[in-house]
């Protein structure tokens, strides 16, 4: 099993920044990619950022010139640093990773979610 791990949600004022962390832990033989969706209340759930191997990235068009997402592969982590913060980025973030067990099974694995909250 593979397990995801979010971590650096928080309440932050418009304007402000908050970085969100993914730690993946288990039995990982590779991870093809790592996104960041969001789902705010009595909305859908949406992609905000996804990074791929090879380090490609790709952003939804509302975050994109404000989020940058990124990867240490050593420590198994995926980072989201949010700029620019506004009171529509408030939602459950939730880390998701798609790739290959170390029993040669591919995963789809999704994290707990954080909470960001941004005041106007």
């Amino acid at each position: 099993q593979v397990q995801l791990v979010e971590s650096g949600g928080g309440l932050v004022q418009t304007e402000g920044s908050l970085r969100l962390s993914c730690v993946a832990s288990g039995n990982i033989f590779s991870i093809n990619a790592v996104a960041w969706y969001r789902q705010a209340t009595g909305k859908q759930r949406e992609l905000a950022a996804v990074i791929r191997s090879g380090d490609t990235a790709n952003y939804a068009d509302s975050v994109k010139g404000r989020f940058t997402i990124s990867r240490d592969n050593a420590k198994n982590t995926v980072y989201l640093q949010m700029n620019s913060l506004k009171p529509e980025d408030t939602a459950v973030y939730y880390c998701n990773a798609i790739g290959i067990a170390t029993n040669h099974r591919s995963f789809n694995s999704w994290g707990q979610g954080t909470q960001v909250t941004v005041s106007s």
